[in-house]
């Protein structure tokens, strides 16, 4: 398998990383999109490091940008396909950052928009090792009802979405929140009027407050 192109921030604090958190963008862009969050966070997690992989895909719905898998055809059954075949790459990604690093294969965390918010919810949940945290803005859950049998953790889940989103609607967003509470997965959710798909500061700062617990202990 191909490495993936990847752009990295940090440790900010200098020196060797503690933690690792790997930023997913979504349909069409590139790890370029993402990693201008790393200097943010950055501050409330100094020994962490930050790595934006571009998706393994050239984007097949505009002449430029990449993809995890191809969104031409939405049908759930098609989604939820594309997602289980993109997730080796992502999987393998993240165990070649943490050796990389010389890190524990649980000193992580995912964090994803929109197409990549479902591969972080979808491949995070299917790690042996747990993630820290699984953060999701503007995204959806792929394929819930596999849930409750490829489960593989319960790792803290924030979801963060814009009730006027109308590229991925907000009631993914809250679908998700259910269908992961259900399966027994803790999640935090915020839902902010008035915010499109994108990422306004509060959540931001939810974001960088969400890691920053996830990595307390260590």
């Amino acid at each position: 398998m191909a490495d993936l192109q990847t752009v990295r921030w940090g440790p900010a604090a200098g020196g060797a990383a503690k933690q690792l958190v790997v930023l997913c963008h979504g349909l069409g862009a590139d790890g370029h999109d993402l990693i201008d969050l790393a200097p943010h966070w950055g501050g409330m997690l100094p020994n962490a490091a930050f790595a934006a992989p571009d998706a393994p895909e050239p984007c097949d719905m505009a002449p430029m940008g990449r993809q995890w898998f191809s969104l031409a055809d939405r049908t759930p059954s098609v989604v939820a396909a594309g997602v289980a075949r993109a997730r080796p790459a992502l999987d393998a990604f993240i165990d070649a950052e943490l050796a990389r690093l010389g890190l524990p294969d649980t000193a992580y965390a995912l964090m994803g928009f929109s197409q990549g918010a479902m591969m972080v919810l979808y491949t995070g949940l299917r790690r042996t090792a747990a993630p820290r945290a699984i953060l999701a803005y503007s995204g959806a859950l792929v394929a819930p009802d596999l849930l409750a049998t490829e489960r593989k953790n319960a790792a803290p889940v924030l979801i963060v979405h814009g009730d006027a989103d109308t590229v991925v609607e907000p009631s993914r967003g809250r679908a998700a929140e259910q269908a992961l509470r259900a399966a027994g997965v803790p999640v935090v959710s915020r839902f902010t009027p008035r915010l499109g798909h994108g990422i306004d500061p509060g959540g931001l700062a939810a974001g960088g407050a969400f890691l920053q617990q996830a990595f307390a202990a260590m």
